[in-house]
């Protein structure tokens, strides 16, 4: 099957295009810049934007069904990137399927669509949980436009399915692990409360199993059709405990200080104003979002992915970290 995977070069995209190819399936990339580590996979590659409708379509021409796993991500920018890139993008998506006659579409969404900034514990070990409300980051605001826009799509032509892995992470991270070894190593991070906040996360192979699962299980009319569904390792973690785990994997010191939630909360306001300001350069070193992420629960049922595409966890927490801990030693 010809499947064409948006956002391919990234740490999931990556994982997604390797998996297919072994899985025998003729895979394209679609990015915005080259990539030699899919090139040595023999992934087709096409380049350009998700803003850029005609881009689009011709990368999805002559596919037989595509993975949305491109957006732009992070806790900085203007709402206006954010929303062309995850919203305005995803349309360009959903059109060129429904011109080329896709009929499968497996979305890439993130649980930061349910984040509410208050009462953040609701729904805690749920398996349906309502849209956030509030949102402090533009990135949860518009994946949670995008979602919905894909799961209104499904219907008698175009199956589609959303899944939400959270917090990925394992060999191949080559942007959050690197900042928070950083951050640790030069005696900056810090637990937002007391760490003890349990949270689900994902290991990078079982985030890339979930989405092979459902595709393989989704057609039209199918019981994952049309549905968005909670992806992890399904072993909630104190916070505390996570990050002390990826750090040890790093051969890097666990951390141990410790900043109250109202004052993160109103570090993190200030450095919004200050970098909206003057502007800086970069990213805040804390928004309000990411301090309310750091310090409340997130986590939710598996029981839906396994009851209606079979997706059961096969690297367990313990398993992930030491595979983490091999590849971080590895020069290569």
């Amino acid at each position: 099957m010809r499947i064409l995977v948006t956002g391919g070069a990234g740490f999931l995209g990556q994982a997604l295009c390797r998996g297919l190819v072994e899985r025998g399936h003729v895979v394209t990339s679609f990015q915005r810049s080259h990539s030699p580590a899919l090139a040595a996979m023999g992934v087709g590659q096409v380049q350009g934007d998700l803003v850029d409708a005609h881009a689009i379509t011709h990368a999805i021409a002559g596919v037989d069904a595509v993975f949305h796993n491109a957006a732009k991500a992070g806790a900085w920018g203007s709402y206006d990137s954010y929303h062309r890139a995850n919203v305005v993008g995803t349309q360009h998506v959903l059109d060129a399927c429904r011109a080329q006659g896709i009929t499968r579409l497996v979305y890439t969404s993130t649980p930061s669509v349910t984040h509410r900034a208050t009462h953040p514990v609701e729904g805690l070990g749920a398996d349906e949980v309502p849209y956030g409300e509030n949102f402090q980051a533009p990135y949860a605001a518009t994946k949670a436009i995008a979602e919905q826009l894909v799961l209104a799509a499904n219907d008698a032509q175009l199956a589609t399915v959303a899944l939400r892995p959270r917090l990925i992470w394992g060999p191949g991270d080559h942007q959050i692990l690197p900042r928070l070894v950083q951050r640790a190593r030069s005696g900056r991070l810090r637990l937002v409360g007391d760490g003890s906040n349990k949270v689900d996360t994902t290991y990078i192979d079982n985030a890339a199993q979930a989405h092979f699962d459902a595709f393989e299980h989704l057609s039209i009319g199918a019981a994952c059709a049309g549905k968005a569904y909670f992806i992890s390792n399904g072993e909630p973690w104190p916070m505390r405990d996570v990050l002390d785990a990826l750090l040890a994997a790093t051969g890097t010191p666990p951390v141990r200080k410790t900043l109250p939630f109202k004052t993160a909360y109103r570090i993190g306001a200030t450095c919004e104003a200050l970098w909206k300001v003057l502007p800086l350069k970069g990213e805040p070193p804390l928004t309000r979002f990411l301090a309310e992420q750091l310090c409340t629960p997130h986590w939710y049922s598996m029981e839906p992915a396994r009851r209606d595409f079979g997706y059961v966890p096969r690297v367990s927490m313990a398993q992930g970290m030491e595979r983490l801990k091999t590849a971080w030693k590895d020069p290569g």
